[in-house]
C-alpha cells in the first residue's frame, strides 16, 4: 500500500461527514471508492464503507477521515476531488471528477 494520492483529494466537507458516519459504525476505518463498468454514462461510483485495507489502496486522509481507491480505479480518478454536499436537494458525496467529458444527473455515472 501507498500513501500516494495521486492527486485525489477530499474537502473539508466530505472529511468531516466520513469521520460522522465511521464513528457510528463500530470496525469500519473508513470509506472505500470504487469505479466500476456501467451506469448511464459508461462508469460509475461506488461507495461502501470499508473494514480493511487492501494491497494496493491508494489511502487518501484528512482530518482523520480515510478514503481508499483501488489502483484501477485511480486511473479513472486522478485530479478528482471528493465532496460532501448537503443542499435542497438532498445531502450526499459528490466526485468532482476532471477526466470525465459527461455525466448523468444523479453524480454517480461518468464517461471518459
Amino acid at each position: 500500500m501507498t500513501s500516494s494520492s495521486k492527486s485525489v483529494e477530499m474537502t473539508e466537507s466530505a472529511a468531516k461527514r466520513i469521520n460522522r458516519i465511521v464513528e457510528k459504525e463500530p470496525g469500519k476505518i473508513g470509506l472505500r471508492i470504487t469505479v466500476e463498468g456501467g451506469g448511464c454514462s459508461g462508469f460509475s461510483y461506488k461507495m461502501d464503507l470499508t473494514d480493511s485495507v487492501n494491497e494496493d489502496d491508494i489511502r487518501i486522509e484528512r482530518d482523520g477521515a480515510v478514503v481508499l481507491v483501488d489502483d484501477l480505479s485511480l486511473v479513472y480518478m486522478g485530479g478528482s476531488v471528493i465532496d460532501f454536499v448537503d443542499d435542497l436537494m438532498g445531502q450526499s458525496f459528490q466526485i468532482k471528477n476532471p477526466n470525465a467529458v459527461a455525466s448523468c444527473g444523479c453524480g454517480t455515472s461518468f464517461s471518459i
